[in-house]
């Protein structure tokens, strides 16, 4: 069944509801190409007009310009209508006062040019998972924000840092729910197993699942997600177009990096599918995760108005169940995976 965009939904075992599309803070922030604050405003003014009110955002993002121009758009929103998630783990810094022992992020530690981010400014990202690390960062993103409060918090990225997380991160963000002061905590990563951990081994409300659970890369049916819906644990997915593959499957990246040959033949075999129907390949990229009974929502990682009204009208469009049919018997995704029917 077509999924409705707009509709409220629950957030795990939680009091929050929002809606099942919400629009996140990548590319505002500066992800691969420069954004214009002006132009970043107007993007997250236009999904509130079309009724978005999920949003996401990071430290990471722009080294804070995400967070700023995402808190400039939503303070005239009445606080009470949207629910606003960032994440904890890396801290925004000058790089003239790091000190020489700190976890600098490897993307921005200064020996080579930013991978990700445009208009950094100097600034570098420092990986911090202690309590106090949580509460300064808490503490700045709402002052960058310039927002009362953050209704759900991410542990951002614990790759290589699950002691520290579990440590300090963790039981900080344990007590601020004990408190009220958040909402809801969980944890964000690009990879399944980790995710699958902190499920099994915490008492965290949702998760943010990256580019793990799309049309080309089923690494979380087997474990994440089954496990996440047992518990009452949500799943948010991001990356749904694989950094852009599944987009433009002649071209693009995947996982952030130029796609591999084997992934681009992959995803024009699925383009060729879609094609047979006469159905958009990012209709069904998007659907495709959507589909599973433990996914929540869909934060759509985009820098422009036109890409952001791809998804509530992907999300509505009628796709034959032969389509998917099709998937499966080509093996391109996998027989146990649910679609939409």
């Amino acid at each position: 069944m077509p999924v409705d965009p707009f509709e409220r939904v629950g957030i795990g075992r939680t009091g929050l509801g929002t809606t099942r599309l919400g629009l996140g803070g990548a590319s505002i922030g500066g992800l691969f190409r420069p954004v214009d604050d002006a132009d970043a405003v107007a993007l997250v003014d236009h999904a509130w007009s079309i009724g978005v009110r999920s949003f996401d955002v990071a430290p990471l993002y722009g080294y804070g310009n995400g967070e700023r121009r995402m808190g400039a758009a939503l303070a005239p929103r009445p606080r009470d209508e949207y629910v606003l998630s960032t994440k904890v783990g890396r801290l925004v810094r000058d790089r003239g006062d790091i000190a020489p022992d700190a976890d600098v992020d490897h993307q921005s530690d200064g020996s080579k040019d930013d991978a990700y981010y445009t208009d950094i400014d100097g600034r570098a990202m420092v990986y911090d998972y202690s309590a106090d690390g949580v509460r300064r960062s808490l503490e700045e993103s709402l002052e960058r924000m310039g927002l009362s409060r953050i209704d759900i918090v991410y542990i951002h990225d614990a790759d290589d840092h699950w002691d520290d997380a579990m440590a300090g991160a963790y039981p900080a963000l344990e007590r601020l729910r004990a408190e009220g002061t958040v909402g809801a905590i969980g944890a964000g990563m690009n990879q399944a197993a980790m995710l699958s951990r902190f499920v099994a081994e915490t008492d965290i409300d949702v998760v943010m699942l990256a580019g793990r659970y799309t049309l080309l890369d089923h690494d979380a049916l087997p474990d994440l997600l089954p496990r996440a819906g047992a518990k009452g644990v949500a799943v948010m997915v991001v990356g749904v177009m694989n950094s852009g593959v599944l987009a433009d499957p002649r071209t693009g990246h995947f996982d952030y990096l130029p796609a591999p040959d084997a992934v681009l033949v992959r995803a024009r075999r699925v383009a060729a599918v879609c094609e047979r129907y006469d159905v958009p390949l990012r209709a069904a990229a998007i659907q495709f995760p959507l589909a599973h009974p433990a996914v929540t929502g869909l934060i759509a990682g985009v820098r422009t108005t036109a890409h952001l009204d791809d998804y509530p009208t992907a999300m509505r469009m009628p796709i034959p169940g032969a389509l998917w049919d099709d998937l499966r018997g080509e093996n391109l995704i996998p027989a146990d995976a649910p679609v939409p029917r």
